[in-house]
């Protein structure tokens, strides 16, 4: 079988586990938005973070300089303009990324401590829980933490997220490691 990205064996395996095994590398993305995006957009280098399914650039905006400046109606215009008037050029290199890259685009924007995501996926994830773990999602159900078993989830996964990010950091630097050791073994 050939590679998608190029001749040779498929390699199974990492990165990205079986799932991503037809899915084009985009460890370069940053760069190709950096050189792609325009000057004028952000005030800085836009962040782009890259998943199975979806890359998310995100730039910051320059601050409104008015009277209310800080307020969240100059805030709010200042992103709703900035996402009219470039939402031809956004579709456009969204285009070229989803070609190149095998993935879809999302747009978002920062502004003060604001952060705004456009229209962006929500990927559906299948589970089997047992009983321990249902009354888990239950009890945040019945406490109004969140709507649905699929909410609770939601809502454990980003605290999860949020309370183990150095771990989840150590754990993808050393994935990156032996995903290196491996490209630099034996091709079979």
């Amino acid at each position: 079988m050939k590679n998608a990205q190029g001749p040779g064996p498929r390699r199974f395996g990492r990165p990205g586990g079986w799932q991503q095994a037809d899915v084009p590398d985009a460890s370069d993305a940053a760069e190709w938005f950096a050189g792609r995006l325009p000057d004028d957009w952000f005030t800085g280098p836009a962040t782009v973070e890259v998943d199975r399914e979806e890359i998310v650039v995100v730039g910051e905006l320059p601050p409104v300089e008015s009277a209310e400046s800080g307020s969240e109606a100059a805030i709010e215009g200042r992103i709703s303009r900035f996402r009219e008037t470039t939402r031809g050029d956004r579709m456009r290199i969204a285009d070229e990324a989803e070609r190149r890259y095998g993935r879809k685009v999302a747009w978002g924007v920062s502004l003060d401590d604001h952060k705004t995501l456009f229209t962006h996926l929500a990927v559906p994830v299948m589970t089997r829980l047992r009983q321990p773990e249902r009354k888990v999602l239950d009890t945040l159900v019945d406490a109004g933490v969140a709507r649905s078993r699929s909410d609770a989830l939601m809502w454990t996964v980003r605290l999860a997220g949020q309370h183990s990010e150095q771990w989840l950091a150590e754990l993808r630097e050393a994935m990156a490691k032996v995903d290196e050791l491996r490209a630099d073994g034996p091709q079979i």
